[in-house]
């Protein structure tokens, strides 16, 4: 007959440490402040015994976890993978783990995993989205505790958020365009509904009217390289065609410059462009894009900082707007005619 392991329990340590159950229960979940002796004795008490606390039922318990959810668009888009980089590692610098969730940028999806995140009982949960949102979905998340928005605003989301001054990162660009001399200057957006989407645009337009420029071009879609390549005919196909564009995702402007390289449209010989933001190597294209750039590593460090706050009992709920900056590369020169 095979003989039963020995698995240490907190009725063990309780016993070997000389106190109570409750107490060694509460000093595990951080919920009891005990006399530097009493807490020796339970900290060694566990290593004697070998005890391995049981998460979940910690967790059951204390009606949340040592682990935050983060909810981001798409893995294997640049800014988001680096946005979750550096979310794990705020959040392992605080103790605390990450469940990450990407939803393709669908709303079911997004309200699937919402409700996952409550279930595991996450401590707080970072939320990322970059399409139209419904009612059903804010709703959610307002019933969420411990909410953080990132990267994008949400109508009717009440919640501490980390987001960028995209007006700023607008107006960057408007005036890097204007001094080479641009006056005719298209915007490729990504969808209208998004507030970072009219905040970019307005940005843009303010700096066009200082200099005596207009925004002869727009349009608006999804985040995809498919919208760039479309993005692309329709600009060729404009009589009078803008010198300049500023391109509001990677992803687009990738699709809008391989369209342009097959039509035989030169950057920045023929098209000046700018992108936001600059979370891919774009330093490696010929020739190297100008970009705005988001701090990212900063966002995610923040929101970690907010989320874990919430889960400590603060309710405020600031927004916090981090500054953009211009980076100045190679995609932008004088226009061959105006």
């Amino acid at each position: 007959m095979t003989q039963r392991r020995f698995v240490p329990g907190l009725k063990d340590v309780a016993r070997t440490a000389g106190v109570s159950m409750t107490t060694v229960s509460r000093y595990l979940n951080a919920d009891l402040v005990l006399p530097a002796d009493t807490a020796q004795r339970i900290d060694a008490a566990i290593r004697q015994l070998g005890y391995v606390p049981n998460l979940h039922a910690r967790s059951l318990g204390r009606g949340r976890s040592d682990t935050v959810g983060l909810v981001i668009p798409d893995i294997a888009n640049p800014f988001f993978a680096m946005l979750a980089s550096s979310v794990e590692q705020a959040a392992e610098a605080k103790g605390f783990g990450v469940l990450l969730s990407a939803t393709s940028n669908t709303a079911n999806r997004e309200l699937q995993y919402v409700t996952r995140m409550r279930r595991n009982q996450v401590s707080g949960l970072l939320f990322v989205s970059a399409h139209h949102h419904t009612s059903e979905l804010a709703q959610a998340l307002n019933d969420t505790r411990g909410l953080v928005l990132i990267d994008e605003d949400i109508p009717g989301v009440q919640s501490a958020k980390v987001l960028c001054d995209n007006y700023l990162g607008g107006r960057l660009a408007g005036e890097h365009l204007t001094a080479y001399g641009h006056r005719r200057i298209a915007f490729i957006g990504g969808p209208s509904e998004l507030a970072s989407t009219r905040e970019r645009f307005a940005g843009l337009r303010d700096a066009a009217a200082a200099a005596g420029a207009e925004i002869a071009f727009e349009l608006y879609g999804p985040y995809s390289a498919a919208q760039g390549e479309d993005a692309a005919r329709a600009l060729l196909s404009v009589g009078r065609p803008p010198t300049a564009v500023f391109v509001s995702s990677g992803e687009i402007a990738f699709g809008l410059l391989d369209a342009l390289n097959r039509a035989g449209v030169a950057v920045p010989d023929r098209l000046s462009l700018i992108v936001f933001d600059d979370a891919g190597p774009l330093h490696l294209f010929n020739p190297p894009l100008t970009a705005i750039r988001q701090p990212i590593a900063e966002m995610g460090t923040r929101a970690v900082e907010l989320v874990l706050a919430a889960s400590h009992g603060d309710a405020t709920q600031p927004e916090i707007r981090l500054p953009v900056e211009l980076i100045k590369r190679a995609s932008v020169a004088p226009p061959l005619s105006d």
